[in-house]
């Protein structure tokens, strides 16, 4: 029986053109699926870093770095548990307006939530919640009966409870140049 478990990978790489494509073939060639994939710049400057997260074993986990940190653009890769880090996911929710005139129950589903609404006109409106993936899952359910016209969810996007050593790395590099 496998031991499947959630892994956030953290990929610090050099944002060349390319390096998306080559980082999925490798989980392509592997079959394995990404769950979730998020990618911003990080805390140094002209560093780029992607989060995915995936559900494998620990051995293909620690295979799959390693094929990853082969690549040319990729300064480092880890991963973590989701006891490891600290992550969040956000959403936005776009609902019918006669909904929040006509419907009270809307609001104390809203407010219960902890959900904050960003944009109001007369045709829509548009919710933004961050939290765990459960969290704002459970708000979609509930907005659906109230007219919900569109619904979007980032990837994760998370940081390490332990300090990373990336910028140590990098400061490294720079002083063999």
């Amino acid at each position: 029986m496998k031991n499947n478990n959630t892994y956030t990978i953290s990929i610090y790489s050099e944002n060349n053109v390319g390096l998306l494509n080559r980082i999925s073939a490798i989980f392509l060639k592997r079959h394995i699926n990404i769950e979730s994939f998020s990618t911003s710049p990080s805390e140094i400057k002209n560093v780029f870093r992607f989060v995915i997260i995936v559900e494998l074993e620990e051995e293909k986990v620690k295979k799959l770095i390693q094929q990853i940190e082969k690549q040319v653009d990729v300064i480092k890769a880890y991963y973590h548990t989701d006891e490891e880090t600290i992550f969040q996911e956000s959403a936005l929710f776009k609902v019918q307006s006669r909904s929040l005139f006509e419907e009270r129950h809307i609001q104390n589903v809203i407010k219960d939530s902890h959900a904050n609404i960003v944009v109001v006109t007369p045709e829509f409106f548009v919710i933004e919640k961050t939290g765990f993936r459960e969290e704002t899952e459970k708000l979609r359910k509930d907005l659906a009966p109230f007219g919900l016209l569109q619904f979007v969810r980032s990837g994760r996007i998370s940081v390490t409870k332990s300090k990373m050593g990336i910028s140590d790395i990098l400061n490294t590099f720079k002083k063999d140049n």
